[in-house]
């Protein structure tokens, strides 16, 4: 039997924060007391809090570490390590690696890497080196040709547990703003305006062919599969409309008020960036997730491209005037996003979950991850 005792912590409960002490015990919380612990043993963790360790639904980071630049691939076992020690330095103890397929780019190598990025990760959980649980997360791209045919090869990978429907065809979700796709694709692909053109009007008619039969054939083989769905970008009540038709558990990133309200009503946990908060606004000019926080209609955080915002964000929303209390914000990046997946063993200060926990002290507001614990394991 193997026991630690962390004591005099803030401990963020569901309801609370209470001073006290937490027992691991084999992988798991054992127990919890409001006081400290008076075993010689105990770790004093003089005053700071002890959070449930964070989980990412959403996030294309182990991408950029397999391809750092165009044309570069990286060596693909050093990649997935440096991704998945991120992850536990940022307090992230179970991650949904995103993965895309359908990509819009034709000369990209994502498709490429995607095989290996998968085996890099099963090699790296298989062989006890991974710091924090690794899932995966399957980003289909319905507006093209062989998004169907990629999912089908791709579905009874035993690590997948969620799957996202997205079209970013110009003019709707993501990009109503013609100028902020633009300056979107032009940046990323150094499109001149004639090339951009002949981009737009290819991404629309491959919109129109296959966006609607890809999205209906592949929530329908998620359900058959008890897989999780989420809608990616809603913008109207049509949308949303269609997400509830399809099953949907996760709205991520609605764009517009009334499309984040109608998801939180129908029972959608709405999902929102963690860079949204952090730099108090949308990159692509949608709505603010400090928004919906004032509308109580913020469920669950995700790190998106940027790790460490992940637990910063958190912190804001709780300090946010009007905002959430620190409990509540806590659990839109631990407890909430969990469950929606189907986790029920995780997400929480609690006797008998996974001993996933984050030790972090407020530095100017900021908040410092000291020590992250992944199933009882120290990790960071």
């Amino acid at each position: 039997m193997r026991e630690q005792i962390l004591s005099n912590a803030r401990l963020v409960l569901d309801d609370e924060v209470v001073t006290g002490s937490l027992v691991i015990r084999d992988g798991r919380i054992a127990g919890l007391d409001i006081a400290p612990s008076r075993h010689p043993a105990a770790i004093d963790c003089d005053g700071d809090y002890l959070l449930p360790g964070l989980v990412e639904l959403h996030t294309d980071n182990m991408e950029k570490y397999f391809q750092p630049r165009p044309k570069v691939a990286w060596p693909a076992r050093q990649a997935a390590l440096a991704h998945d020690a991120q992850m536990a330095a940022s307090g992230i103890t179970t991650v949904f690696d995103a993965v895309a397929i359908g990509d819009v780019n034709k000369q990209s190598m994502r498709h490429q890497a995607l095989a290996e990025m998968c085996r890099a990760i099963d090699d790296i959980v298989d062989g006890g080196l991974a710091r924090v649980d690794h899932r995966l997360h399957l980003r289909c791209e319905v507006s093209q040709a062989e998004t169907l045919e990629r999912f089908r090869e791709l579905a009874d990978l035993p690590r997948l547990g969620l799957v996202s429907l997205m079209d970013h065809t110009p003019g709707q979700r993501q990009f109503v703003s013609f100028e902020a796709y633009s300056t979107y694709y032009q940046g990323k692909y150094g499109l001149s305006d004639s090339e951009l053109e002949t981009f737009v009007t290819q991404q629309r008619a491959s919109s129109a062919r296959y966006s609607a039969q890809h999205r209906r054939a592949i929530a329908a083989e998620c359900h058959s599969r008890g897989l999780a769905l989420a809608s990616h970008d809603d913008a109207t009540l049509e949308h949303v409309a269609e997400s509830r038709e399809y099953g949907t558990r996760v709205a991520e990133f609605p764009t517009t008020l009334e499309a984040a309200e109608a998801s939180h009503r129908a029972g959608m946990a709405v999902m929102m960036g963690a860079p949204n908060v952090v730099r108090g606004g949308s990159h692509s000019g949608n709505i603010a997730a400090a928004d919906l926080v004032a509308r109580g209609v913020l469920d669950v955080l995700s790190s998106d491209y940027y790790p460490a915002a992940l637990l910063d964000a958190v912190f804001r929303i709780a300090r946010m005037e009007g905002g959430y209390s620190l409990p509540r914000a806590v659990a839109t990046a631990s407890r909430i996003p969990a469950e929606a997946v189907g986790l029920t063993d995780r997400g929480r200060l609690a006797a008998g979950a996974r001993a996933d926990l984050i030790r972090a002290r407020l530095c100017d507001d900021h908040p410092l991850v000291e020590r992250v614990w992944s199933a009882g394991r120290q990790v960071h």
